[in-house]
C-alpha cells in the first residue's frame, strides 16, 4: 500500500458542471467531518461536497458520502476508484458546482469517477512504512549522544521529560528500531534500554 506524500488537486468540467477534486493525507476517519466543513466554507456556492476515504495499513477502513447526490452515484463510485489504486490514509473530496444541465445517474457515476482518477493521477505517493513507538530512560550524561543518534536516524521524538533522568517517547520505522537497540546499548554502556509496548 502507498500513502500520499502531500495534498493534490485536479479539476474537470462535465456539461458545465465543475468538479474540484482534492486528495488529502488522512490519519483517521474521525478527521473527515472537519475537512468536509472546511471545503464547504471555502466553496459556499457549491452544490455538493462528496467524499471517499481509505485508512489503515491494509486499507481496511473506509468512508463515503453522496452528500445529496442521488444514492450510489457519487460516493460509491469515488470509493471504488480509490480502492483500485492501492492507496491508504487518504481522503478524496469532490466539490461540485452545478452547471445547469442534469447529468443523469450514469453521467454522475462517470463524472465523479473521472474526477477521482484525475486527482489520483497527479497525487504523489510513497510506500506505507510500518512504524513503532518506543520509550527510553537515560541519564543526563547519555542524553546528548543518544539524541544525536536518534536525530541522525530520523526518529520522531514524541516527548521528553526531564526528572531524575530523561524519559523519552519516540516513533520510527520498525526496521530502524531493530538496528537502534544495540547502538543505544553501546552508547550508554548497557544502561539505556529501548522499551516497546506489548503486542
Amino acid at each position: 500500500m502507498n500513502i500520499p506524500k502531500a495534498p493534490a488537486f485536479a479539476r474537470i468540467e462535465v456539461k458545465k458542471s465543475k468538479f474540484l477534486a482534492y486528495a488529502l493525507p488522512l490519519a483517521s476517519l474521525s478527521d473527515i467531518k472537519e475537512e468536509v466543513q472546511k471545503a464547504r466554507a471555502e466553496h459556499p456556492d457549491s452544490r455538493h461536497v462528496v467524499h471517499a476515504a481509505v485508512v489503515g495499513p491494509d486499507g481496511g477502513e473506509f468512508s463515503m458520502s453522496d452528500d445529496g447526490e442521488p444514492k450510489g452515484t457519487s460516493g460509491r463510485p469515488s470509493l471504488e476508484v480509490l480502492k483500485g489504486r492501492e492507496i491508504t490514509n487518504v481522503l478524496i473530496l469532490i466539490v461540485r458546482y452545478f452547471g445547469g444541465v442534469k447529468l443523469g445517474t450514469g453521467g454522475l457515476v462517470k463524472a465523479y469517477g473521472d474526477a477521482v482518477k484525475s486527482v489520483l493521477d497527479v497525487l504523489e505517493t510513497e510506500p506505507l512504512v510500518e512504524k513503532a513507538e518506543f520509550s527510553l530512560n537515560l541519564s543526563y550524561h547519555d542524553h546528548s549522544p543518544v539524541r544525536l543518534l536518534l536525530d541522525r536516524e530520523g526518529v520522531e521524538i514524541l516527548s521528553e521529560e526531564f526528572g531524575e533522568g530523561v524519559s523519552m517517547s519516540c516513533r520510527c520505522p520498525r526496521e530502524v528500531l531493530e538496528g537502534l537497540r544495540p547502538r543505544v546499548r553501546d552508547l550508554t554502556r548497557g544502561e539505556g534500554v529501548i522499551n516497546t509496548p506489548p503486542g
